[in-house]
């Protein structure tokens, strides 16, 4: 999976899992958010940006006494369509045995594009590495949930069976969001918070039922034919025959975007409004 990756590379990694609380489950280094991954040394000062944005997350999700939340970084440039953030995961406190007792720690569950390719996984990862993936600007955001919401996600992150369950492998970075042909990385978390919030929700077809009830609306995108053409050829990871045909050829593109979830989950009334750090 991915391509092979340096023996300089790898010792990098395993000093920053140390550093960092680390990584569980799959290692995220064959997997980005909708970019192509790349064999290269991570520079020492994006490294050490990267090492201290963390830390600063850490804290201000300490403060917060949240269980879980909704947590977003600016992984990619998406100015030139008014949005600021790229990608989310859904963040969760978790107590790991340590010397002397236990240590309270931050994972984050959230789904990664393989290497630019037509494929995902559900990955856990520590905020160190959260955080640790070439970032655009090194700043996050997070959306405390609703006190209740938070104790019905909790369990669920903690399951690999209750993880994946609306997870479909089938990637594609502009997914439709009311279909299930593909799923993109935001698109999962949201429809496995409803399936937490919703007992009904048992699949993503009920899921997306339910958010269109509960009045989620997706971010619309004007993308042109061109344009569309362009990524459809040049790019695995993006497709739009999902799409409705009147909404395509009319150069709407509608998608989940971290914007919009933010939005949603304030009018909706199961988040906070967002807190920055930088």
């Amino acid at each position: 999976m991915g391509r092979p990756i340096s023996v300089a590379l790898r010792c990098w990694r395993s000093l920053i899992r140390l550093f960092a609380v680390a990584v569980i489950g799959l290692p995220a280094t064959h997997a980005a958010a909708g970019r192509p991954c790349e064999a290269h040394l991570p520079q020492a000062v994006n490294v050490e940006r990267s090492m201290n944005l963390a830390v600063a997350a850490a804290h201000a999700l300490d403060a917060s006494g949240a269980q879980v939340v909704v947590l977003a970084r600016i992984g990619q440039d998406l100015r030139q369509y008014g949005l600021r953030y790229s990608h989310l995961g859904l963040a969760y406190r978790e107590q790991v045995p340590a010397p002397g007792g236990a240590l309270s720690v931050w994972r984050v569950a959230h789904k990664l594009n393989q290497c630019g390719s037509a494929r995902a996984a559900v990955f856990r990862q520590g905020l160190g590495e959260f955080v640790l993936d070439d970032l655009f600007d090194y700043e996050v955001a997070f959306a405390v949930l609703d006190p209740a919401l938070q104790a019905r996600l909790l369990p669920i992150l903690k399951d690999n069976d209750q993880l994946a369950r609306m997870h479909t492998p089938a990637y594609n970075m502009l997914a439709y969001p009311w279909s299930r042909r593909y799923q993109q990385s935001n698109q999962w978390a949201i429809e496995t918070l409803a399936m937490a919030q919703e007992p009904g929700a048992r699949d993503r077809e009920r899921a997306q039922a339910w958010l269109k009830l509960q009045d989620y609306r997706p971010t619309s995108l004007h993308i042109g034919g061109m344009q569309r053409l362009g990524a459809r050829v040049s790019t695995a990871n993006v497709a739009f025959d999902d799409h409705p045909n009147s909404k395509r050829f009319g150069d709407r593109i509608e998608t989940m975007t971290v914007d919009s979830v933010f939005d949603w989950l304030q009018t909706s009334r199961l988040g906070a409004p967002p807190v920055v750090v930088r």
